[in-house]
């Protein structure tokens, strides 16, 4: 398997060029706690994305974040 770091001769790769972001930097993100988001990734109907591991830390695309985010409902404030 090709280590994520290395830049393959002759271009681009997505796999190698995509960002991510570090466990706790998703829980910021969201504003949730590492439990919430071992339960959205529990929940099927949440389809949180999956992230990837380097030896023992978690990591998510942020590009996969983004695309999760525009496939959830939008809450709408409510009228007072």
């Amino acid at each position: 398997m090709q280590n994520l770091m290395e830049q393959p001769a002759g271009g681009y790769n997505p796999e190698v060029n995509e960002r991510y972001l570090p466990a706790r930097d998703v829980w910021e993100r969201y504003g949730v706690t590492s439990m919430t988001i071992g339960r959205w990734l529990a929940d099927p109907r949440m389809a949180f994305p999956r992230p990837i591991y380097m030896g023992r830390f978690r990591y998510w695309s942020i590009a996969a974040l983004a695309e999760w985010e525009r496939s959830r409902p939008r809450r709408t404030p409510e009228a007072a």
